[in-house]
């Protein structure tokens, strides 16, 4: 009988370990803060510098919804290292829809939170980065080398 409570009290333990662990995350997810599972909302936006225009569907977090409050702007879009083109913002976004994922690709829309729009269009890894959605199909702008006034407008 000894053998059982100790097999017993041993199962309720994991089992309230596991109940602990999975709780926060299913109710993180539940409340659309988790980047690793966003869908793309109807906040779509569109981008155009250099005679180019770029559209994007955004996700369902609160730093995309933040974003998206801000529309339109005028900014500059630069280069920066060899693989992404970046954007200052008037101000920095909410944190709200950070997390970590691991399924980072090129042409995703990325806030770095240190105050910047991060566009890549090839192969990266970043920590700290938040995702705020992707492009459809418009992203090959990206490519073109160069600095070049940017307008970010709703659509």
């Amino acid at each position: 009988m000894t053998t059982e409570c100790a097999t017993l009290s041993r199962r309720t333990l994991l089992g309230a370990a596991l109940a602990v662990a999975v709780a926060p995350r299913a109710a993180a997810s539940q409340e659309g803060n988790d980047p690793a599972s966003q869908e793309p909302t109807d906040m779509k936006i569109r981008m155009m510098f250099n005679g180019r225009t770029m559209t994007a569907a955004l996700y369902n977090n609160p730093s995309a919804r933040d974003f998206f409050s801000m529309l339109p702007l005028d900014v500059k879009i630069e280069d920066h290292a060899h693989n992404e083109k970046i954007a200052y913002l008037p101000r920095k976004l909410t944190e709200e829809g950070s997390g970590p994922f691991a399924n980072e690709q090129p042409y995703d829309l990325y806030f770095m939170p240190w105050g910047n729009l991060a566009m890549f269009y090839a192969n990266y890894r970043h920590p700290g980065l938040i995702r705020l959605g992707r492009f459809n199909g418009s992203e090959q702008a990206l490519h073109i080398r160069g600095e070049f006034p940017l307008r970010i407008e709703r659509i």
